[in-house]
């Protein structure tokens, strides 16, 4: 154990991952921009959005002062939306409450909204030289199979222990290097799945390799029946355009954009005429039903197409009228893009067959 950190950090000079867009600088927007994108998200699917972000928003400043709605619109398809919302009102927190500037302390940034103590332990670490542990997915997999850690990560009692294990590894120096490296070994060498223990650094002091455990370790998550859930789309279409109404922040798809939810057991033409005062008249065949799959539970999506009428009854707020061929820059969550994309491509067609 002595020799761990050293270990990573030769390694990391070497093997490690020095070229990502958001290395190689200690700015703490920055870093705490990919730090947020990267919670259960993949570097390659991360690298095209932080570069429209920044390409939008080049500082904290403009971040802070630019609409909500702006910000979950350039974060749509990413997922986890929660983490948008979250990121704008961190903004403003750091604008309001320090002035600007990010704290420098890991405990002092903990405080700010949506940044846990990993993440803000690697922000301080990066950018302001502290030697703060740090516990990602990464992180948790490596120290799991090199000290035989049984259990699964995410309980309680598990992590825990982990984090302990985490600070009592943490060296006295290089610790921005030695938490990256944890990373990359991660991400690169100690994966999930094909792991590639003869290029591991730790591979002769690995208790799960050396115990022949490595697939088992860590353990995974106890399984539990997922729930389903089905929900009725509506899809109303004046000419070109559809009505869209902004989701509550809380819960699924909070502060997007999204397609009008019909009620169980509602008649989809009276509701449509009570709640906005639309006129339905013509009701196309029903596109095809798709499943999408959320952290918790499964969503059956059924979409219903209906061509309507507006009255002349003022809009309630949240709700809007979009052209489809402005669909492209709005904040929808991606299977209200995909309706809206194949009713755009195939002029209210049904859509394609391809379930998920």
């Amino acid at each position: 154990m002595s020799d761990f950190a050293a270990r990573l950090v030769r390694w990391h000079k070497r093997h490690g991952r020095h070229d990502l867009p958001w290395q190689n600088t200690s700015d703490p927007y920055r870093v705490w921009l990919s730090e947020i994108m990267l919670q259960q998200t993949q570097v390659a699917t991360v690298i095209p959005y932080y570069a429209r972000f920044l390409a939008r928003f080049g500082t904290l400043a403009e971040l802070a002062a630019a609409p909500v709605a702006e910000v979950m619109a350039l974060w749509s398809g990413l997922g986890y939306y929660a983490r948008a919302r979250n990121l704008h009102a961190c903004a403003q927190a750091v604008m309001r409450e320090h002035g600007g500037r990010f704290p420098r302390g890991p405990e002092a940034i903990a405080q700010l909204p949506g940044i846990g103590r990993s993440t803000a332990n690697s922000i301080a670490t990066i950018c302001f030289g502290a030697q703060a542990p740090i516990l990602d997915g990464n992180v948790k997999r490596v120290l799991c199979r090199a000290f035989g850690i049984e259990g699964f990560p995410g309980a309680g009692a598990v992590e825990k222990r982990l984090w302990a294990l985490a600070a009592e590894l943490m060296p006295a120096r290089h610790g921005a290097t030695y938490n990256q490296a944890q990373m990359d070994l991660g991400a690169t060498v100690c994966t999930r799945s094909k792991p590639r223990c003869e290029k591991c650094p730790l591979a002769d002091i690995c208790v799960a390799r050396d115990t022949e455990r490595i697939a088992d370790l860590p353990e995974p998550k106890p399984r539990r029946t997922i729930p389903q859930r089905e929900a009725t789309l509506l899809v109303l279409q004046d000419g070109d355009r559809v009505l869209l109404e902004t989701r509550p922040p809380a819960g699924i798809w909070g502060g997007l954009l999204s397609l009008p939810e019909l009620p169980a057991g509602a008649d989809a033409r009276e509701w449509v005429a009570q709640r906005f005062a639309c006129r339905v008249v013509a009701v196309p065949p029903a596109p095809t039903s798709f499943d999408h799959a959320f952290s918790h539970f499964r969503l059956h999506i059924m979409p219903l197409l209906l061509r309507v009428t507006p009255g002349q009854a003022a809009m309630e707020p949240g709700l809007q009228w979009l052209d489809l061929a402005g669909i492209a820059g709005a904040a929808l969550p991606t299977p209200v893009r995909r309706i809206l994309d194949a009713v755009q491509a195939s002029g209210s067609s049904p859509l394609p067959s391809r379930k998920r």
